[in-house]
This record gives C-alpha cells, structure tokens and sequence, in this order.
C-alpha cells in the first residue's frame, strides 16, 4: 500500500474514531502513511499547525528534534526509534533515556519504583529488613539535602524499628 501523502509505502496506518452517528454506526477516517508522514500528520493532528509551517528556531521543534537524535551508544537505538516501536534496544538505554522516560513510566504506572509482589508466608524479619534498608536510604538523602528534621525523624524511625527485630 503506499503513502497517503508521497509515494513511499506506508508502514503505518492510523484510524480516527470520530464517535457514533444516529443510527449507533461509529465513524471514522483510515490514513495510511510511510513513518515521515505519519509524524508531520500526528504533528498537525496534535497542534493544529502544518509541520512545515512551524519555523525551525521554534524551541519545542529543536528540542523534539535533539530528543530524536539522541542515540544509545551500545545498542544505537535512538529515542525517535522507541517511540515508533514502543521498545527499547537494550538495559542500557533505560540511563541514556532516563530524563524522557521518567515521565511517561509515571504517566503509565502511577509510580517509578517497582515494589513487585513478596509472598504471604514472608517472615516478618524480611518485612523489617526491606522496611530499614528504605528508612537508611532515605534517611541519607534526607541529610543530602540538609533536612536535618527528617534527618531526625528518620533516625528515630529506624530505631523504632531495630528495637521491633530484637
């Protein structure tokens, strides 16, 4: 199939829902464009502008533009790939991308810290051990930003603790 807009083929193809009409028939457009076309259409879609029209001192469009040639230097992938594929290359890019990526794991997931599952019959010494080794970490970050009175707080915390485990 080729592109909509030029003469390349399209790889992607996109559906616009617009809602239901009177008779409950949803109503919607299909695009089908090659990966250039569909960002200038996704652009347009979001702004309301031309791609084209939007002059290239604009500092959104330079910074978008930096943040698609950054490139992870062990697997090459760069940040315009991942968007398009929803997949990073390797372990490494979660750090090369880190600044972009932050934001959206938190839009998707609510948090950016897995706490992941413990199972039921966990012993309570393992509960205390997790519990402290958080308290200590934040305990050191607390006194990294010279928050002496959470500095404080924490420490008593911590020795509330310890004094449960014995």
């Amino acid at each position: 199939m080729r592109c909509q807009r030029c003469p390349k083929s399209a790889h992607i193809h996109i559906t616009d829902i617009h809602g239901a009409n009177a008779d409950g028939a949803y109503m919607f457009d299909e695009y089908h464009f090659c990966e250039d076309c569909a960002q200038k259409f996704l652009f347009e879609s979001a702004t309301g502008k031309s791609a084209e029209a939007k002059p290239e001192t604009d500092p959104e469009a330079t910074e978008l533009s930096d943040l698609n040639q950054r490139t992870c230097p062990n697997c090459g992938i760069t940040f315009k790939d991942f968007r398009l594929t929803g997949r990073l290359g390797c372990p490494q890019d979660y750090e090369v991308f880190r600044a972009d990526l932050m934001p959206l794991l938190e839009n998707i997931h609510g948090e950016v810290q897995h706490v992941g599952k413990a199972p039921r019959r966990q012993p309570a010494s393992a509960n205390r051990s997790r519990e402290l080794t958080a308290l200590r970490k934040q305990l050191q970050q607390a006194v990294g930003r010279e928050d002496y009175e959470e500095a404080a707080r924490l420490r008593d915390r911590i020795r509330q603790v310890e004094q449960q485990s014995d």
